[in-house]
């Protein structure tokens, strides 16, 4: 993370009453053009999709697992275009904060992240001979660490140092964690991200610093997040000095009871008092201006 970054924190945790943190409202250059890709496989899908047609036919010769078996193709070919079934359709719009036509539009951005996951599988198996040993979960569908950090970085300008990255990922998606994100951890994700309400966002940010995940956001995790922000200048004795003078006074703001870790309640009960505190330990949320890009992108 650059210094002007660890200047942010440092300030916000130490004078959070002088002005909001300004948030870079400009996407960059690879955010544009992930955005200009995701345009075009939404445009793509659309125009597939009108000269599709359905055929719902009863079965009339009573060979019901051949029909099964075309439903499921169809089926399948459907979620591809990001249509699904009316019922997962509704019941993903009560889970998230997204209109049919938005979750249409992110079923296809997800499908086109898996098929990015396997094409790098199988760039790496071949580079590597055919030699590379699957791991546990190698055979789950869903969005992979490499695909979801370049997602992050490019598209919602999370610029963050490369722990804070991983706890992002796995703790996207509760009771999934540090697998292959699946569609419905996607869209409910990416629903917090860009629309949560501020307790969506208080309990996702605190799950991520909670390292250990045991409830709490300890002295111990504190000095690490805090840590993995500064760069190192040559002229620094000692820059764990300063890290732990930080550590003391995000106690003293964020540890309401006073017993030396900071608990869920404690967390929210700051975050609501001083919004800034939200983010204290390092950037996760999307930058304004690649919120209201990408949100954009799903209308279109």
């Amino acid at each position: 993370m650059s210094n002007s970054r660890w200047s942010t924190i440092a300030s916000t945790l130490t004078n959070i009453e002088s002005g909001a943190r300004a948030k870079d409202g400009q996407a960059t250059k690879g955010s544009a053009v992930m955005l200009k890709s995701v345009s075009i496989l939404m445009a793509t899908a659309r125009r597939a999709s009108g000269k599709s047609k359905s055929n719902d036919g009863s079965p009339m010769d009573g060979r019901l697992p051949a029909r099964k078996k075309v439903h499921r193709k169809l089926s399948k070919l459907d979620e591809q275009q990001g249509k699904l079934h009316p019922k997962v359709m509704e019941a993903y719009k009560k889970k998230t904060h997204f209109s049919k036509t938005e979750i249409e539009a992110l079923v296809r951005i997800y499908r086109k992240l898996v098929s990015n996951c396997h094409v790098g599988s199988r760039a790496l198996a071949a580079n590597s001979g055919g030699s590379v040993i699957a791991k546990p979960h190698s055979t789950i569908e869903g969005i992979e660490r490499s695909v979801f950090r370049e997602l992050l970085h490019s598209t919602f300008d999370v610029v963050t140092e490369e722990a804070l990255m991983e706890r992002i990922f796995c703790a996207w998606e509760k009771g999934h964690e540090g697998m292959p994100i699946r569609l419905e951890g996607w869209l409910v994700g990416i629903s917090v991200l860009l629309r949560g309400t501020q307790q969506e966002k208080t309990a996702f940010c605190f799950r991520v610093y909670d390292l250990n995940g045991d409830g709490f956001i300890t002295r111990d995790e504190m000095f690490v997040l805090l840590r993995n922000c500064l760069i190192k200048q040559p002229q620094d004795e000692d820059p764990d000095e300063g890290v732990r003078d930080l550590v003391e006074i995000a106690l003293r703001k964020l540890d309401i009871d006073k017993d030396g870790k900071v608990s869920f309640q404690d967390y929210t009960n700051a975050v609501t008092e001083q919004p800034l505190l939200l983010e204290a330990f390092g950037q996760i949320l999307p930058s304004e201006g690649a919120t209201v890009s990408f949100l954009s992108t799903l209308q279109s």
